[in-house]
């Protein structure tokens, strides 16, 4: 090839590269950010077709909610107990020109966060019990109060240093560590056994009171019976006394046989044997008859 074909060849090379660091694409998911030798020259954040000089370089940053899982950590609380927390971070580009500044690569980003939120959740978790991240006891829990603080402090951070937005940082999965396991199970059958203790002692105290409400009606029930029984008895035997005085004095002889009779109804049966001695009462109306009764 000749020295002419050398030179369009080369001028064809160096006109396509122009173009192609002439011309770029914004994406709607994505805001730009031009740079000329390290300094920013504007941001873009409408999307479409874009030209910037060659000698520019167009970072390209994704503005949509992004969710980072920076992996488990373990931690201690303030009583000493090692617990395994795997958080999750979710977080956005705010600043695109801070972050192109500071950090620029996706991979920095995510070093950075997760710098940031394992020193914050550490610090909270420091200041807290076990019991108040693990509990039975739903007023006991402060677990939702440290993410808060944690997602406020690393906001503010994030936001300052790396132009970054933390919407919210979570916990996905709370463990213990292998050999806090048994403690913490005894500690849980505890706490159960004396919730059960604490049910059982208060049903068998309202049994008791319930048993207690239920004899004293018995007692006031039968009471209330018995004198209305008695005091029925009472008229009805004063009744069949004023009836026997009627009727003795309306017939005294008739009354008496009356009154004879009926006990003989009482005394004699079908296999009754009875002895009784030749003046008695009884004998002389059986063998005399109604003359006897006179």
């Amino acid at each position: 090839m000749s020295r002419t074909g050398w030179a369009r060849t080369l001028g064809a090379i160096v006109a396509c590269l122009a173009v192609y660091r002439t011309f770029y694409v914004v994406d709607e998911t994505q805001s730009a950010v031009v740079t000329r030798f390290g300094r920013v020259v504007r941001e873009v954040e409408t999307p479409g077709l874009r030209v910037k000089w060659p000698v520019d370089s167009a970072w390209r940053l994704d503005k949509r909610l992004q969710i980072y899982d920076p992996g488990p950590a373990q931690l201690l609380t303030r009583d000493k107990k090692m617990l395994q927390v795997d958080p999750y971070v979710c977080w956005r580009i705010m600043d695109p020109e801070r972050y192109v500044r500071t950090v620029a690569d996706p991979a920095m980003a995510r070093r950075r966060i997760y710098d940031l939120v394992r020193s914050q959740v550490a610090a909270e978790l420091g200041k807290v019990d076990l019991a108040q991240i693990v509990s039975t006891n739903e007023k006991d829990l402060q677990l939702e109060a440290v993410l808060k603080t944690v997602t406020l402090a690393c906001r503010a951070g994030a936001r300052d240093i790396y132009g970054i937005d933390i919407a919210d940082v979570g916990i996905k999965r709370l463990v213990f560590p292998e050999q806090n396991l048994e403690s913490v199970f005894a500690r849980m059958r505890a706490e159960r056994q004396r919730i059960a203790r604490q049910y059982r002692a208060e049903g068998e105290q309202e049994a008791a009171r319930v048993k207690a409400e239920a004899d004293k009606q018995k007692e006031q029930i039968l009471s209330e019976a018995y004198r209305v029984a008695e005091t029925t008895k009472g008229q009805g035997e004063a009744e069949a006394a004023r009836l026997y005085a009627a009727a003795h004095a309306a017939d005294p002889q008739f009354y008496r046989l009356t009154r004879t009779l009926q006990a003989y109804e009482r005394m004699f049966g079908a296999d009754t044997t009875v002895v009784l001695s030749g003046d008695s009462e009884l004998l002389r109306l059986m063998t005399q008859g109604r003359e006897a009764n006179r």
